[in-house]
């Protein structure tokens, strides 16, 4: 068990009381806590009671009572000395109401199970090498903490995934992003407050927006911001590593529909086009449902035109690439423009015709 104890005078008799500073660990749903070799009954139960609250739902007190065995004036006792210890439990009346664990003042310490523990050492590990500034040392610290607590038996399985697991460096390193601004815009996001910044174009040309914030995308190492740009009345997307907020926040908004129900997809699909050299504008002789099948929203739009063809708008940084796209399509298709890729393409058709002739 990761869990110590301390004394505290309560009514005249020492009674042993769970250290703020400790995080404990379940291996399943019956804790057991042994001090100066006797079971420590009360302690135990409200280690099982805490792991119960911290599930996020409601818990009336006799579910609570039937969980532990206990009576219901016991499981109030054990509520207030929770409370007691810095836990902000909560309570409902009525038929339908109950107890749960709020947020604090200051962060309690949690109950992890084996699988839930190790998930957050690999989580830490993962962001001491993340793209958020900052984040390293805070990482290490937190994982350093999270080891010297932890079983032997799940130390070994942590060990075993970063010994014989190796992450493939980025061969384009991503800039990284203070943690500070992508609160900022988190919380504006969620208060659904105008949000004013200074922000650094594409071509480094200093520029201010004021904007509704929407989402926050990552992609690989960099941060996306997805707005409404109230002086282009747009969505726009913005790289969080060339924003610098300027606070306070402005008014509420009235939230929009946003431009795509997958988010994702849609500023994946703008941040690649921004960033093409050639553009191409294909007819495809499909239908535009097989075609947006083979194609990725980050490497074109697909257009429909009638049931057996549709136009795709696609893009990349070479000529070269983008007849791979659309040697992929296994479709006939036409392209016009731009000039560089139709040279290319009748290229590759003589170069192909040789090879099989």
């Amino acid at each position: 068990m990761g869990v110590t104890f301390s004394g505290h005078l309560l009514g005249g008799r020492k009674h042993p009381v769970l250290d703020l500073r400790t995080v404990a660990f379940r291996r399943d749903t019956f804790l057991k806590v042994r001090h100066s070799g006797g079971m420590l009954e009360t302690s135990a139960r409200l280690l099982r009671l805490l792991a119960l609250l911290q599930t996020p739902r409601d818990w009336t007190g006799s579910e609570l009572a039937e969980r532990l065995g206990v009576s219901g004036r016991t499981v109030r006792a054990d509520v207030e000395r929770l409370r007691s210890l810095g836990y902000p439990v909560l309570a409902t009346r009525g038929s339908v109401g109950g107890f749960r664990l709020g947020a604090g003042a200051s962060l309690p310490p949690l109950l992890l199970d084996d699988d839930e523990a190790v998930a957050v050492a690999v989580g830490l590990r993962t962001a001491t090498g993340g793209a958020i500034a900052g984040n390293e040392e805070a990482s290490l610290r937190a994982l350093a903490k999270l080891e010297q607590v932890m079983p032997a038996r799940l130390r070994r399985r942590i060990n075993t995934l970063q010994t014989y697991t190796v992450p493939v460096p980025s061969h384009r390193p991503g800039p990284s992003v203070d943690p500070d601004v992508l609160t900022t815009l988190a919380a504006a996001c969620r208060a659904r407050e105008r949000l004013r910044f200074d922000y650094r174009t594409h071509a480094g040309d200093p520029a201010r927006r004021e904007v509704e914030p929407y989402r926050l995308v990552n992609w690989g190492r960099r941060w996306y911001l997805l707005a409404w740009d109230l002086e282009r009345s747009d969505w726009r997307t913005f790289r969080v590593d060339r924003l610098t907020p300027r606070v306070p926040t402005g008014p509420r908004f009235t939230p929009r529909d946003l431009p795509d129900e997958d988010v994702a997809a849609y500023v994946s699909g703008r941040v690649s086009a921004a960033a093409w050299r050639y553009r191409a504008r294909v007819t495809v002789r499909a239908p535009a449902e097989a075609v947006a099948e083979r194609i990725n929203p980050a490497v074109g739009t697909v257009e429909p035109v009638d049931a057996h063809s549709c136009v795709l708008h696609t893009g990349a940084d070479s000529v070269e690439t983008l007849a791979v796209y659309l040697g992929m399509l296994d479709a006939d298709f036409h392209v016009t423009e731009p000039p560089e890729l139709v040279a290319h393409l009748r290229a590759l058709a003589a170069r192909y015709a040789g090879a099989t002739s």
